[in-house]
């Protein structure tokens, strides 16, 4: 499909937004400042399962400089727990995380008690001094013993089972009972921490006059804070504005609101003065919700030729103690996308969502989809093993062909537009799949460990479907563009510029893009999933060609021609077949907002609103390849080198997509290599600091040779589908298939992320028998 002139999309220009992040001039919620403005702690909890007791508030009360001490008591009729968002085909449990805790704590962390304070030292310190009587209970941390009901955490007839969900189609059991081969593998993804740079913060301001709530928050986009605030608070959503300055990144963890946000509305409403709530680096690791978590038992069928004939699999979820609005969404979506880039006939998921003494989950980077794209391509390459085959051949006689397209899983999604083959042949040709193979035989004869692994993904990208934008020519020909997405390092100033110049003939430096204010942006959806160039973009498209064809008539007032004989040529407008007799868009806009000029005219000003609705959900693709050594001395696994071929459709600005890529791999990397939220059998967590969480520095990363294809969606108005995620979701299942590749020659079938150094030394040391 195409813009007016796709002059500027398709160009690498630099992020013009970075200069005045550079030059330290940022704002982000912690450079912020109120006449006034009070700050808040949270007194958390040290057990993982307990019931509550006393609430010994009085000495923390009489502190100096201490201006309120907030339990779930002096919440009660003023705001309720946060909401739990639906996802359809799935039931929930009625599980909601609380703003403070009451009767029992859940997870450490969690918070049972808020101190007010007139500076952010002086909240910290009285924190110390409440008192909280805990009677310890039995914790649940293990997800499979969670289900056996042995010790409930919620009041629920189904016990600890807080989500489920079922999809079949096709004959599953008979595809089952005539397969020739029949491959099953049990893997288990951790959880992760999304670790932004900037922890989660918040300034809460209430006007009483005006009986009006401002919150500036460190988010993915102002709406979804705002929903969520109203239903808390049960106040209608105009009596609230969110605002969402700079943000030192997300990465998912920052889509819902954070309950210490809304304590702290709470608090300003009740104190009438401005309250900031930081939460520190430890509070971040404890408190902020996790991603990832589950466990697959996965089933292939296969005929004598090695092509699928279904799919089957049970997926068990660690939910953590509550669900926030997002928790159940991401184990479904990776329920949905269990048959990846194949041609399945049929299949079978169950998924099952726990309860366990540990922070709740929500969306980190990739959403579900890394884990499906994990369990799928872990299942194929053991099915390559199993029959003996080459993994790539295996996987070019199963992959959907590009004429299928729009191709319906047996899951349900509808995937827009796809060539799975090309990006698997590229992947092999980058990373040079052949030779390694060869250097891998080589190098074994000499002792050591090389392999090679490949993986495909698909993801679901544009969920809620639609976004808003406005667009807004000036009297002096300035473009201002309003989008309910709102970046937080994505580059939006830069690409929707570009999409917005495009659509209006005009430069990227002639348009201003702003985000991220309830109160002036349209109501949009905001920045997570993939989704913001393909809705968010597609919106800008939709408002300015309104702003196009509102400027053909008002154009055509002006020239005393008739609006069909009005040309576009660059920023001008012309009579057909007379281009001298033309006004430039600037001089439309002018005329705009002087009724005089336009005579007939009846709706003046240059300017329009989208709330752009995309037929259907779109699905980026694209293949990974890595080449790894597992040093047999020391356990390490060195990654060689990476290749990536990534297909978004339309690429818009291919210098910010090459750094999503980037960025994302390397976070591919990291889960495949180091990371990992651990629990003791008590609930407490062991990766609370940087010293035990263990995050990638530069020098960890590896050569990454990256390329970008297009195959443009049909769903979205420029072609446009989404590169976010890429990275995160398919490095993890190429680097742990070149492991196992690697370890194949000592009979090891299969070893679950991470694969540190001293996991992988005992492997080699104790020569533990293949699983």
């Amino acid at each position: 499909m195409g813009l007016p002139q796709d002059k500027w999309i398709g160009k690498p220009l630099r992020r013009r937004e970075d200069a005045r992040l550079l030059r330290g001039e940022g704002a982000f919620v912690g450079d912020l400042r109120m006449p006034g403005m009070l700050h808040i702690a949270f007194a958390r909890s040290p057990f993982a399962h307990a019931r509550l007791g006393r609430i010994e508030t009085a000495a923390a009360q009489a502190a100096l400089g201490v201006r309120a001490v907030l339990t779930a008591a002096d919440l009660e009729g003023i705001a309720g727990p946060m909401p739990i968002g639906a996802v359809e085909g799935a039931w929930t449990a009625q599980t909601p995380i609380p703003l403070l805790a009451r009767d029992r704590v859940r997870f450490v962390g969690e918070p049972v008690a808020a101190v007010v304070a007139e500076s952010h030292e002086a909240a910290r310190d009285a924190v110390e001094l409440i008192d909280v009587g805990y009677e310890p209970l039995a914790p649940v941390t293990d997800p499979r013993r969670a289900l056996a009901k042995e010790t409930p955490l919620h009041d629920l007839p189904e016990g600890n089972l807080l989500l489920t969900f079922s999809r079949e189609s096709g004959d599953v059991a008979s595809a089952f009972a005539s397969a020739r081969h029949v491959v099953r593998g049990e893997f288990h993804i951790p959880r992760l921490i999304a670790a932004p740079i900037e922890p989660r913060g918040a300034i809460a301001s209430y006007d009483a006059g005006q009986d009006h709530l401002t919150l500036w928050c460190s988010a993915q986009d102002p709406h979804r804070p705002l929903a969520h605030l109203g239903r808390v608070l049960r106040r209608p959503e105009d009596s609230i504005r969110v605002v969402v300055p700079d943000v030192g990144g997300a990465f998912g963890s920052k889509g819902a609101l954070a309950p210490e946000a809304a304590v702290a509305a709470v608090a300003s409403m009740r104190l009438g003065r401005p309250v900031r709530w930081l939460e520190d680096r430890r509070e971040n690791l404890l408190a902020s919700y996790q991603g990832r978590g589950l466990q697959f038992d996965m089933e292939l069928a296969l005929d004598s030729e090695g092509h699928m004939l279904a799919v089957r699999a049970d997926v068990v979820a660690d939910l953590g103690a509550y669900l926030y609005p997002t928790t159940a969404q991401m184990p479904v979506t990776t329920a949905m996308l269990l048959t990846g880039v194949y041609d399945v006939p049929a299949a079978s998921v169950r998924l099952r969502g726990v309860a366990t003494n540990k922070v709740p989950t929500g969306p980190y980077r990739g959403a579900g989809r890394p884990e499906a794209a994990y369990a799928i391509e872990r299942v194929v390459d053991l099915a390559a093993r199993e029959l003996g085959v080459d993994p790539v051949d295996l996987r070019r006689r199963n992959l959907i062909p590009p004429d299928r397209f729009p191709y319906k899983t047996p899951l349900g999604f509808v995937y827009d537009s796809g060539d799975y083959a090309t990006v698997l042949g590229r992947v092999c040709e980058l990373i040079g799949y052949d030779a390694w193979q060869e250097r891998s035989r080589e190098a074994l004869e000499d002792g050591r460990l090389l392999g090679v692994g490949v993986a495909l993904y698909v993801e679901r990208a544009g969920s809620q479907l639609w976004e808003s934008a406005s667009v807004t020519v000036n009297p002096d020909g300035r473009i201002i563009v309003r989008t309910g997405s709102c970046a937080h390092g994505q580059g939006h100033q830069t690409s929707f510029a570009q999409v917005a110049a495009d659509a209006l003939g005009v430069d990227p430096d002639d348009v201003v893009v702003e985000q991220g204010d309830s109160a002036v942006v349209p109501r949009g959806v905001g920045t997570f999933g993939s989704r913001s160039m393909a809705a968010g973009g597609s919106a800008v498209i939709a408002a300015a060609e309104a702003v196009r064809s509102k400027a053909r008539r008002l154009a055509a007032s002006l020239l005393e021609a008739a609006e069909p004989d009005i040309e576009w040529a660059g920023a001008r407008l012309h009579v057909r077949g007379a281009p001298e007799r033309g006004v430039s868009l600037k001089e439309v806009a002018a005329a705009a907002y002087q009724p005089g000029k336009l005579p007939g005219v009846t709706e003046l000003g240059l300017d329009a609103t989208s709330y752009h609705r995309m037929p259907d959900l779109i699905f980026p693709f694209g293949a990974y390849a890595a080449v790894v050594e597992v040093v047999t001395e020391t356990g390490e696994v060195k990654i060689h080198q990476i290749a990536a071929v990534d297909d978004a459709g339309r690429i818009v600005n291919p210098l910010l997509a090459e750094g999503q890529v980037i960025g994302s791999t390397v976070q591919g990397v990291a889960q495949a290599l180091a990371e990992e939220a651990v629990y003791d059998d008590e609930g407490q967590p062991l990766t609370s600091t940087f010293a035990d969480y263990a995050l990638l520095r530069a020098a960890h990363v590896p050569p990454i040779v990256s390329e970008l294809r297009e195959t443009p969606s049909p769903n979205t108005l420029h072609g446009a589908k989404g590169i976010g995620e890429s990275g995160t979701i398919g490095a993890p299942a190429a680097i742990a298939n070149a492991v196992m590749d690697a370890l194949r020659s000592l009979g090891v079938r299969h070893v679950d992320f991470p694969f540190k150094p001293e996991k992988m030394w005992r492997l080699l040391s104790e020569g533990r028998p293949a699983r």
